[in-house]
């Protein structure tokens, strides 16, 4: 999303003090989503949508707790069968690509590159 847009749309919510109160949950996840992407300094992403690092400390946490409690449902998730340790079957019954010991000795197997990042990011 592009961060001009984003900065008008939480100016629509600036009080007359300044102050940035946002109630709809859908703009806290377009921030919380545009926060996520952004690769420069943070206190440049403050400033590139015109709220102070406090303001945006407590959007972003609130926009993080939504997410946390399931009220903005995970994009493109693909569920992994985690394996017992002692079985030796491969993964899709095909040949496994990766495998990845995980906690408590759990072999976790990938057939695609993509999968076991995808996997990384998600528990990150």
């Amino acid at each position: 999303m592009d961060l001009e847009v984003l900065k008008k749309k939480i100016s629509t919510f600036r009080g007359d003090g300044g102050r940035v109160r946002i109630t709809e949950d859908d703009l806290l996840m377009e921030i919380l989503r545009a926060w996520e992407q952004w690769t420069g300094p943070t206190s440049g992403f403050y400033t590139s949508i015109g709220v102070s690092q406090k303001g945006m400390a407590s959007i972003i946490g609130k926009a993080k707790k939504l997410r946390r409690e399931g009220h903005f449902p995970a994009e493109d998730f693909k569920e992994i069968k985690v394996d017992s340790p002692s079985s030796n079957t491969n993964f899709s019954g095909g040949p496994c690509g990766i495998e990845m010991s995980w906690d408590n000795g759990k072999v976790i197997r990938f057939s695609e590159v993509s999968q076991l990042v995808d996997f990384l990011k998600k528990v990150a």
